[in-house]
């Protein structure tokens, strides 16, 4: 009998009410996971958590009753401290297939000069910093650099990083098959976890595709490396072939990478070029 009243609806309802609870403790600790956040996060638990058992095993009333009030302008703080994290989620949640379109419209053209332009730079050792905006926009981050609306090609790309020019320090930022700004300021990555040896422009390439699904191919001023970054996460040293499959895998695409591979499985046609892009959408074992 009493196995029986568990599952009675208002027993449900709390066992559900604990599941969704659980879930939302789990996404936020796992969403501050590596980042400058967590360290805060961890010490406002603990030290709120601990001072609010003490008051009740203590019975102190007004202090209790002063920590519960407290809440509301802990709320407003956690909201102003957190404000990056919380910025990045609410970008990831508009990404997800509910709210997308159909689909995105393929820039598999811009694979040519992309290439053309990594291969000059990478070999002369010059530094580049080249977002691909898909379907999260970017006209902020276009603000705070010249506005250009030019057709995409690899003399144009080429030449606005070549030093001393008045744009070659800052991103360029493409959106459909036009050259939309140059000399822009990306957002800087805020994760710990990342290598000391990564430089403003690689962190500046995570930065923006943590807050847009931009796909960012940055060279290396020092070693002339190619690296493409998405979602938050930057694969580096690519060689030329390898480079090619993945901006092919990436810029021909037309729906979430995810569901795409997984259709290409189903069908017996997914390749080498799909699985590279998996280890891009895939979040899974970030966890």
């Amino acid at each position: 009998m009493q196995l029986e009243g568990l599952f009675d609806l208002p027993n449900l309802a709390g066992w559900v009410e604990i599941f969704v609870l659980a879930a939302m403790f789990y996404y936020v600790f796992r969403l501050f996971k590596g980042t400058r956040g967590a360290a805060i996060l961890t010490g406002l638990i603990i030290l709120y958590g601990s001072l609010y058992a003490l008051t009740i095993i203590t019975h102190l009333e007004i202090l209790n009753w002063l920590l519960s009030k407290l809440m509301l302008y802990l709320s407003l703080a956690f909201v102003v401290i957190f404000q990056p994290e919380i910025r990045r989620v609410l970008s990831k949640l508009g990404r997800q297939p509910i709210w997308r379109s159909n689909g995105t419209t393929s820039q598999i053209n811009l694979v040519e000069p992309l290439m053309q332009t990594v291969q000059l730079l990478s070999k002369r050792k010059i530094g580049a910093l080249i977002a691909i905006e898909r379907e999260i926009g970017t006209r902020t981050i276009q603000d705070s650099g010249t506005r250009l609306n030019s057709v995409v090609s690899a003399e144009l790309l080429s030449t606005l990083f070549f030093p001393h020019t008045p744009l070659h320090d800052g991103g360029v930022i493409i959106s459909g098959d036009r050259v939309c700004a140059a000399g822009c300021l990306f957002p800087l990555s805020q994760k710990e976890e990342l290598s000391k040896t990564l430089g403003t422009r690689h962190r500046a390439a995570i930065g923006i595709t943590e807050e847009t699904d931009a796909i960012v191919v940055v060279v290396s001023e020092e070693t002339g490396a190619v690296s493409v970054a998405y979602n938050g996460r930057l694969r580096r040293g690519l060689e030329d072939a390898r480079l090619r499959r993945v901006l092919t895998s990436m810029l021909r695409r037309e729906r979430t990478g995810l569901a795409r591979f997984r259709e290409k499985i189903k069908d017996g046609e997914a390749d080498l070029s799909d699985a590279v892009l998996m280890t891009f959408t895939e979040e899974q074992d970030e966890g």
